[in-house]
């Protein structure tokens, strides 16, 4: 059985910059679940062109406002507490965070622990 709280993520290395906010890691890869899930607060104001080509991510707002935009449709979404989205195409989106996001967020396949964004030659964002 594995149990974490938040406030033992805070300030270790399972509490990542993901370049506009944290994301605080409760299951990584070495916890052998096979998924991952997260605590991710993305900070008031930013705007994050994103695209995770070898990951799918469900996404749980749990506090605050914001968007989606899927960038090939071009459809947008709002997102506010209590609504989910699911990146089940490997979507690439912006994700706007009108003030400060709090998501749950699951990954599969496990995220090692330590990744960030990076940026990719199209100018997506990945990990």
């Amino acid at each position: 059985m594995i149990v974490r709280s938040l406030d033992t993520l805070v300030n270790t290395s399972r509490d990542v910059d993901w370049g506009n906010g944290n994301s605080r890691r409760f299951l990584i890869e070495k916890d052998g679940m096979e998924f991952s899930l997260t605590d991710t607060i993305c900070k008031a104001g930013s705007k994050s062109l994103l695209e995770y080509k070898n990951h799918m991510e469900a996404c749980y707002c749990i506090a605050g406002e914001g968007e989606i935009q899927n960038t090939e449709t071009g459809d947008v979404h709002p997102i506010s507490p209590g609504t989910m989205y699911a990146l089940d195409k490997h979507d690439k989106h912006y994700l706007v965070a009108n003030d400060e996001l709090r998501l749950v967020c699951v990954f599969k396949p496990a995220l090692n622990g330590n990744e960030s964004h990076k940026l990719n030659d199209d100018g997506s964002s990945s990990y």
